[in-house]
């Protein structure tokens, strides 16, 4: 008399779509992830339309997103599938860690945002927690976050209009000057190039209506920067 077995039910795999324009990535990233255990590739997409599209067609539990590909971009595509797809996660995986593109994914939807050069068991981690139903950041991006937010609560950027013109990076330029230090100063600290620096700070003038770097660091310390 033959005795029934009990075998656990298995959890069903994690559907997974990449979006990314460049075809060798997408390959290499497609052989990872159907390596790993749970998770399965059930689409590719090589611009921000096409991955609109198979994410409508397919309903994957995650989309991996890279930010900046043709076709409306990835930061039109998270913000779209977001809004009609709730229930798809959006995981940034990208190699941009400045403060705009950071910012603009999570305001985008965005649950997760992992650089490119993370480890394999990082970017596992990332997938089937954002698929999960979870969010999480990289260590790098973790950090930034932080920083912004402990720059935020020393503002009154809601109060001020001039301020609130001001982008996440520009801002961080801004509290630097208030500070004193000069533009190669800000540059090495904040990790920028000083052409970018000089960039943010001829931004920064104008959007303040100042006509140079004291006034500029005059309005700074009367709004609580430095």
């Amino acid at each position: 008399m033959s005795e029934d077995v009990w075998v656990p039910e298995q959890p069903p795999l994690l559907r997974v779509i990449i979006a990314d324009d460049h075809r060798l990535f997408r390959h290499g990233l497609r052989s990872l992830l159907e390596s790993a255990e749970g998770i399965e590739v059930v689409g590719e997409a090589a611009d921000g339309t096409e991955a609109i599209t198979l994410t409508r067609e397919l309903n994957p539990d995650l989309v991996l997103m890279d930010l900046h590909m043709p076709g409306g971009g990835g930061l039109a595509a998270t913000r779209a599938i977001t809004r009609d797809h709730a229930e798809v996660g959006v995981l940034v995986l990208t190699m941009f860690d400045d403060d705009d593109s950071v910012f603009a994914g999570l305001r985008a939807g965005a649950r997760g945002y992992v650089l490119k050069d993370a480890d394999e068991a990082e970017l596992i981690q990332a997938i089937l927690t954002v698929g999960h139903g979870g969010a999480i950041y990289s260590p790098t991006i973790a950090s930034r976050i932080s920083q912004f937010f402990a720059l935020f609560d020393q503002t009154v950027t809601a109060r001020d209009p001039a301020l609130a013109s001001l982008t996440d990076s520009e801002h961080k330029v801004l509290a630097e000057m208030a500070k004193g230090l000069n533009n190669d100063a800000i540059a090495t600290k904040l990790g920028y190039s000083p052409k970018t620096v000089r960039n943010y700070v001829s931004i920064i003038f104008a959007k303040l209506h100042v006509a140079d770097r004291s006034q500029a660091i005059v309005f700074a310390r009367e709004r609580g920067l430095g």
